[in-house]
């Protein structure tokens, strides 16, 4: 039978299940990635199951996001890293090699392997033929132990790419186009898969700015083929003998189909305050700008900083809009400061910020408040650029560029210039050297851990009866970002949750780390549609479930934060019937009386609502597997009492 790559790609890592739709598969992971903002939990995790040394192919450590050395914390949490990889066996990456993601696909990319992220933009790496998957960190700790990752089939949605992208419009535009088509939970669930006449237009970077962003549709993973433009990419790299060619079987079909003329696309803009937002740039063109940033893992490629090098080349910035450059790697900055790039830059008027994610994450490069900046960044979620009141717009470098010039929104199409030229250069310098290979025999490594580095808190299991009062009710598409914040004050604590637990839901409820504290017993959360949605941070589960939270309810969940609820005791529960979701109203007293006996497949889980009488009957979709786990208090509980680790 005919079969598109990405059942090939499942298929040849296949464990166990079966490649029809919905049912539980597990899958053999080749490689894993951890940045600093998620791997200094995923390191305690992997410490906490006492395993030697890592069972991967590759297992790489980033540090690319806690990079502000503003007083000891992060600083520490580097020196942790770096033990930890001599320790277990991991490449690391220290501050300034760049972003994890861009530097992972030009060190270690290869088609054909699979590779689990504690980062939800590790999607980004299916650009070359990879099945890469974004999952919570105790997941990856994991894979880096060897066992399989297990996730429900996907269905697969094959965009067939057809035509040529006009002068003035990127790949960020064909990844804006898509999320107008299908917002930012269309695509929960799904393998996004693109093939078509059209993928011949697009570089392996390219192809990377789509699949990055794919996680902003709520996608498991996006999928392209491994062709001449991956082959062209990995002989760049001087790793041209890692290249497998791979695609679709001839006549392969798609669980959905769609198809995007290229040649109809125009520059496209995502407005405050989500990634779906998106409307062409010329209805919202002349609004004044504070800020115009260019760089992040959603645009990491050369021709991200060259095309707007040569924009600016001979002209000044506007004298009110700060300009922002945020090179995505060592190598990147290299090439553009031997090329003049980035002296045209400079002499633009730009301000250069050290490689890494820096403002995308809020980690400085925070604009002034109700001012827009325009990013070439993945989200722009509320708060999320360190600006509580902050007004982030979504787009390709070229729009930002020419918004910088005039200083506000502007559609490059009406500037009075040409569109630059630029063809990749045939070989980059090899970042390999850069990064801190693992012992190739183990040592005796003692763990480096400073003061902010606190052991992982132990969770007990699921009560008899799980009662308490509705703590925090939230709306549709709250954010990882609104339950637990990231910024240049919250993201030194990640190692931490003592500490960082004072700032979960702060964006929803400031008074809730405080009400939690004073209650100091077991609670419920409730929240509306695509609960979750964004990072692949566990620290909002974590944090919750240090504070009491021992269930969430909502009208849907994002694929990771569900998962990461499991690993850590939290019982996540849908509404049957959405109306129920009005039924329910905060500091509401709540009850599920005997949870496990009323967790069986197909069958409600009744929860009485004691303050007003009333038993509404709710659903969950919990796999055997992942019931065990609730039951256990959690992941690492789990593998403790039933030593699944034995032999592995």
């Amino acid at each position: 039978m005919a079969m598109n790559l990405a059942q090939k790609l499942i298929q040849s890592h296949l464990v166990s299940g079966s490649l029809e739709a919905g049912s539980t598969i597990a899958l053999k992971i080749d490689q894993t990635l951890t940045q600093d903002a998620t791997g200094t939990m995923v390191m305690l995790e992997f410490e906490a199951l006492g395993l030697p040394r890592v069972k991967t192919e590759i297992s790489a450590q980033y540090v690319d996001h806690n990079l502000l050395q503003t007083d000891f914390k992060n600083a520490d949490d580097h020196l942790f890293l770096q033990s930890a990889c001599r320790k277990y066996g991991l490449w690391y990456s220290r501050p300034g090699n760049g972003v994890s993601h861009p530097v992972h696909m030009s060190c270690f990319g290869i088609p054909g392997k699979t590779l689990l992220g504690s980062d939800s933009h590790t999607c980004a790496a299916g650009s070359m033929g990879m099945l890469a998957i974004g999952a919570g960190g105790l997941q990856v700790a994991m894979a880096m132990a060897g066992l399989p990752f297990a996730i429900k089939m996907p269905k697969i949605l094959g965009v067939k790419l057809v035509g040529e992208l006009p002068p003035w419009v990127s790949a960020k535009d064909i990844i804006l186009e898509m999320l107008r088509r299908y917002t930012v939970k269309g695509c929960v669930n799904t393998i996004v898969e693109y093939h078509g006449p059209g993928l011949k237009q697009l570089t392996a970077m390219d192809r990377h700015v789509i699949a990055n962003m794919g996680q902003e549709m709520g996608a498991t993973a996006s999928v392209f083929p491994a062709d001449e433009a991956v082959q062209a990419f990995l002989k760049q790299q001087q790793r041209e003998v890692d290249f497998v060619p791979l695609q679709a079987d001839e006549g392969a079909t798609y669980d959905e189909e769609d198809t995007i003329d290229l040649s109809k696309l125009q520059p496209l803009i995502a407005c405050p305050s989500s990634p779906d937002k998106v409307v062409p740039v010329r209805e919202v063109a002349g609004r004044p700008i504070y800020q115009s940033y260019i760089g992040s893992s959603a645009n990491p490629g050369l021709r991200d900083f060259v095309i707007p090098a040569r924009m600016v080349a001979g002209r000044r910035v506007d004298n009110s809009v700060s300009f922002d450059i945020n090179p995505t790697s060592r190598q990147l900055l290299e090439e553009i400061s031997r090329s003049g790039d980035l002296a045209t830059l400079l002499e633009a008027g730009a301000r250069l910020h050290q490689t890494g994610c820096g403002g995308c994450i809020g980690m400085g490069q925070a604009p002034a408040s109700g001012r827009i900046s325009l990013r070439t960044v993945p989200r722009n979620f509320p708060g999320r650029s360190g600006t509580e009141e902050d007004q982030v717009y979504l787009c390709s470098p070229e729009v930002a560029t020419a918004s910088a010039l005039t200083g506000k929104i502007t559609d490059p199409r009406d500037l009075d210039m040409d569109y630059p030229e630029f063809t990749e250069p045939e070989q980059l310098s090899d970042m390999r050297p850069l990064l801190q290979p693992p012992q190739e025999i183990p040592v005796e490594v003692e763990l480096v851990k400073g003061p902010n580095i606190k052991p992982l808190p132990d969770f007990e299991k699921l009560p008899e009866v799980l009662k308490g009062p509705l703590l925090l009710k939230a709306g549709d598409n709250v954010s990882t970002d609104e339950i637990l914040p990231a910024g240049a004050e919250i993201l030194p604590l990640r190692s931490n949750i003592p500490a960082i637990s004072r700032y979960a839901f702060c964006r929803v409820d400031e008074n809730f780390y405080q009400r939690a504290m004073d209650l100091n017993g077991d609670c419920f959360v409730v929240g509306g549609d695509n609960y979750g949605q964004g990072s692949s941070r566990e620290h909002a589960a974590i944090a919750p479930r240090y504070l009491g939270v021992r269930c969430v309810i909502a009208k849907s969940m994002a694929r990771i934060h569900r998962r990461n609820l499991i690993n850590f005791g939290i019982l996540p529960l849908l509404f049957d019937d959405p109306a129920d979701y009005d039924k329910l109203a905060q500091d509401a007293e709540l009850e599920i009386d005997a949870p496990m006996k009323q967790l069986k497949p197909g069958q409600p889980v009744n929860i009485k609502n004691n303050t007003s009488g009333e038993t509404i009957a709710l659903r969950h979709d919990l796999s055997p597997e992942e019931i065990e786990t609730i039951k256990a208090g959690g992941l690492i509980n789990e593998v403790r009492e039933k030593h699944l680790l034995t032999g592995v």
